[in-house]
């Protein structure tokens, strides 16, 4: 084990919404399935990044298992890290329900997260990048670039802020709303605290701490208002 600065940011520490504990964790899972369907967003990330039976994927936040348990099906080895040992406890539970056996779990961060296995295919980072302030995406990001093969692909979807409006006040209210309609109430107050105590930054400063980690973007998308989804390539 590689040993860590005193002055490495916790990541273990809660900037939002504490998930420590499964009734949490449960009712977590319970309202992002109102937002998104699980299998269908895992089959379209599966086929952008081009991932098969021999593929290794490393899923960076991988939550309740919403990517890692439907990938275990078409992937060879799945590597699901989370700073949340509920979290981790619940998608274990998860699999094993449905029977799956080739999933890792790691309980780990993007700033301690230590893969030991071959470089990966791919990774996945799903609405995670956000809990760390700039100066560690940046850190993080050139982790997940070490872990990868040559020409190996991350996905990366987080709220990013578009730099090209005048009216951004406008933006996140919209966004806190539309929350609010696809699940409830409780989810769109999880969106107010993501806006006022966690670390999401602006579009022009995320594709560079992108570029500047070693990644070409394949391709960038940003759609209500604040979201959005790269697809990157290892130099």
């Amino acid at each position: 084990m590689t040993k860590k600065p005193v002055w490495l940011f916790d990541e273990m520490k809660c900037s939002g919404v504490d998930f420590s504990c499964v009734e949490e964790v449960a009712a977590y899972d319970s309202m992002h399935q109102k937002l998104r369907d699980y299998a269908r967003t895992s089959e379209a990330i599966i086929r952008r990044l081009s991932l098969d039976s021999a593929s290794t994927v490393i899923d960076l936040g991988c939550g309740t298992g919403a990517f890692a348990l439907h990938a275990a099906h078409k992937c060879r080895t799945i590597y699901a890290v989370d700073v949340s040992e509920a979290m981790l406890e619940y998608c274990k539970k998860q699999a094993e329900h449905k029977g799956i056996s080739n999933i890792m779990y790691c309980h780990s961060g993007l700033l301690t997260y230590e893969h030991s296995g071959e470089p990966a295919d791919a990774a996945v980072c799903f609405a995670v990048l956000h809990h760390l302030p700039d100066f560690w995406k940046q850190v993080a990001l050139k982790r997940c670039f070490g872990m990868l093969k040559p020409g190996g692909r991350l996905m990366l979807f987080d709220i990013v802020f578009p730099s090209g409006t005048d009216s951004l006040e406008e933006v996140i209210d919209a966004w806190i709303n539309s929350v609010g309609t696809m699940a409830n109430d409780r989810l769109a107050q999880e969106g107010i605290i993501h806006v006022r105590n966690e670390f999401s930054t602006y579009d022009w400063i995320m594709e560079g701490l992108i570029k500047r980690s070693g990644f070409d973007i394949s391709s960038a998308e940003y759609s209500n208002g604040v979201q959005a989804t790269y697809v990157c390539t290892k130099r």
